[in-house]
């Protein structure tokens, strides 16, 4: 199993378009601004603040890059969103760049959707859903902050999510943050995502040596018979 407490913070990234180069395997992060993502985070990787939380929820709109032991295995942790404060514009603009981000990125293992389990399955975490879906991608729904229902409440709101059909692929997993239930189930899984979805750096593509212009081929002398 990977030892997740080797995070390390690589990059913020302001778009798509500036991560790192597309090898390896890494791992995104999604989910609502309140559901607590960088808690989780910190949680998964033991430690208390590589993951910064904002006191603005919806506030930071980069993409976050962390090293797992190198920079070969990653987790991306996309900005939050269903902020309602979050101009329409923007909110615009990101969904149309994470959405070539689930369609193109090669080294995206799997996805893990945050979801308060008080108030889950929302129409954009749907969405999150779909992508990774439409790509075949591993689904892990952290439904976190299950410290703040009993026990029987956590077994009807898993029990609940997984009727749904449409949903069938997505593995559900009672979470909290704060007092670490589902830390070492969730890091099973995640390790497994990554070891298997490591992929060589691309080759460098070899320049082909010019070809002789037709007009600098000198003529052949031919023997006659």
């Amino acid at each position: 199993m990977i030892d997740f407490r080797t995070a390390f913070f690589i990059k913020s990234a302001p778009s798509t378009k500036e991560l790192t180069d597309d090898f390896g395997a890494e791992i995104a992060f999604a989910g609502r601004s309140n559901a607590g993502k960088s808690t989780v985070l910190n949680a998964l990787v033991g430690q208390k603040s590589l993951a910064r939380t904002s006191r603005t929820p919806g506030r930071t709109q980069l993409i976050n890059l962390f090293g797992l032991g190198d920079e070969t295995r990653r987790f991306v942790d996309l900005p939050g969103y269903g902020y309602a404060k979050v101009p329409e514009a923007m909110r615009r603009r990101w969904g149309d760049a994470l959405a070539a981000y689930f369609a193109e990125r090669r080294s995206l293992a799997g996805v893990v959707v945050i979801m308060d389990i008080r108030h889950p399955l929302k129409e954009t975490d749907q969405q999150m859903i779909e992508y990774a879906l439409g790509r075949a991608l591993p689904i892990l729904c952290l439904l976190n902050k299950s410290d703040k229902l009993s026990q029987n409440e956590v077994s009807k709101a898993v029990f609940a999510l997984k009727r749904e059909p449409s949903l069938a692929a997505v593995q559900w997993l009672p979470f909290s943050g704060l007092r670490g239930v589902g830390v070492p189930q969730a890091r099973a899984i995640l390790s497994e995502w990554l070891a298997t979805g490591i992929e060589r750096p691309p080759e460098p593509e070899q320049e082909e040596p010019p070809s002789p212009d037709a007009t600098d081929v000198k003529p052949q002398a031919f023997a006659s018979d």
